[in-house]
């Protein structure tokens, strides 16, 4: 195969390489002085399982004696062991009265930034991106809104009042 330069050497084709060689050239984008950040950003099921593990051993430094029973006044009955397991039962149920933190607890507070509300349509139940300015019914689409239009004032007052937005006037 022949060279693509226009002379046939040998050594002009390699110069022409060398200069159009992409890999040769210094990349300077990059910083040579950068480093990857040292702090670790968490995710929400690390940060739960951290704060589960601090509150119980905040519970457990604060009350190391009182759970513990000690070794040389051991109950000499069963009635009596039973109302200390019941005491220490009572005892930690007073220590920890929330409920326990974790990734998936339904009593967890509210989120703070709440999604849109979604308004469903009054007559089909389906979502209704529309308001009735003039009954203040929601709807679906066209056809429901002819419907609307249609209607009584009873039965608007009736869809009303089943939403639970129904106004009485004085």
């Amino acid at each position: 195969m022949a060279p693509l330069t226009s002379a046939s050497d040998e050594n002009t084709h390699q110069t022409l390489l060398n200069t159009l060689d992409i890999y040769s050239a210094p990349k300077p984008f990059r910083n040579a002085s950068w480093k990857p950040p040292q702090r670790r950003n968490k995710n929400t099921k690390a940060i739960l399982a951290d704060a589960a593990r601090k509150e119980s051993s905040q519970v457990t430094t604060a009350n190391s004696g009182t759970s513990t029973p000690a070794a040389d006044t051991a109950p000499p009955n069963i009635a009596q062991a039973a109302q200390r397991l019941d005491r220490l039962v009572l005892e930690k149920s007073l220590i920890a009265p929330g409920p326990a933190v974790t990734y998936t607890n339904i009593e967890a507070a509210p989120s703070l930034r709440p999604e849109r509300t979604r308004h469903y349509c009054d007559v089909t139940g389906l979502v209704a991106p529309y308001t009735d300015p003039k009954t203040r019914l929601r709807y679906h689409n066209v056809e429901v809104f002819n419907l609307i239009r249609t209607m009584g004032s009873a039965a608007t007052e009736g869809y009303l009042e089943a939403r639970g937005a129904h106004t009485v006037l004085k």
